[in-house]
């Protein structure tokens, strides 16, 4: 007879599973009475659970991609930097293949800073092309915010080779370009190639935002990644503005 595991090594191997394999797991150890085992085989069941629910949500992303499914290179594009008090403006355009299911792509506002990292990685892995485009402080001051963001997400679409077909876009239709282009309003929480596109501009701009707080750390960017915080605006009543921050955006702050 079959010497039984002992559960501190099922414990172990449930824990290193990935979820493509938990299935197995439950096969393997459903019949097993000991408590400490049920108790693995239920959370294995939990995350199994999850999983799909996960998948599911995934396929409902798509259904802009493939009510569109007529085009071969859909593209989503999203922004990050709108809003702060400092910094660029980041767009980020992405083309992933038909059959992309990456798991936990979602509005890039909803998820942990790992999670973003980890999709960022993986999105970038996976697409059939994507770029970033950029607007500074200067530039955004220059031309108000949303030509310089219109101006970034060019920049990010004519970067892409291929070249999209479509435009799938946040809540924007984007002058300037003769590519066919769908605006969806909440679209990085409806859209799986905007919500991908949220991610890489969140991130990328994130990134960048942690490199000025190494140049002017008494204003905290890698906290708050230049938005008007409290913390923020305290610092730039005491401080000044550094040569980072939007002239146009902090007048009312200064006062």
């Amino acid at each position: 007879m079959e010497k039984k595991k002992k559960i501190a090594e099922i414990a172990a191997q449930e824990k290193e599973l990935s979820e493509v394999h938990l299935e197995e797991f439950i096969d393997i150890y459903g019949a097993d009475e000991r408590a400490g085992v049920k108790k693995l085989v239920k959370r294995a069941e939990i995350r199994k659970k999850a999983y799909l629910e996960e998948k599911e949500r995934i396929r409902g992303m798509k259904h802009f991609e493939q009510a569109f499914g007529d085009y071969e290179y859909i593209c989503g594009i999203d922004e990050a930097g709108r809003g702060p008090l400092a910094g660029p403006v980041i767009a980020a355009a992405v083309i992933l293949p038909k059959d992309s299911e990456l798991l936990y792509v979602n509005d890039s506002k909803q998820l942990s800073s790992k999670l973003r990292e980890s999709l960022f990685d993986q999105i970038k892995a996976e697409a059939l092309s994507y770029a970033i485009g950029s607007a500074s402080h200067a530039r955004i001051d220059e031309i108000n915010i949303l030509q310089a963001d219109y101006e970034a997400m060019r920049q990010a679409v004519e970067a892409l080779d291929p070249s999209p077909q479509l435009l799938l876009n946040d809540a924007v239709i984007i002058p300037g370009l003769s590519i066919p282009q769908k605006s969806i309003i909440k679209g990085d929480a409806k859209s799986y190639s905007i919500a991908a596109a949220s991610v890489l501009a969140k991130v990328t701009r994130d990134r960048i935002m942690e490199q000025y707080d190494e140049l002017y750390p008494e204003y905290g960017f890698a906290k708050h990644k230049g938005y008007g915080t409290k913390e923020h605006r305290e610092a730039l009543k005491k401080y000044g503005p550094c040569p980072i921050h939007r002239q146009t955006f902090i007048k009312k702050v200064m006062l």
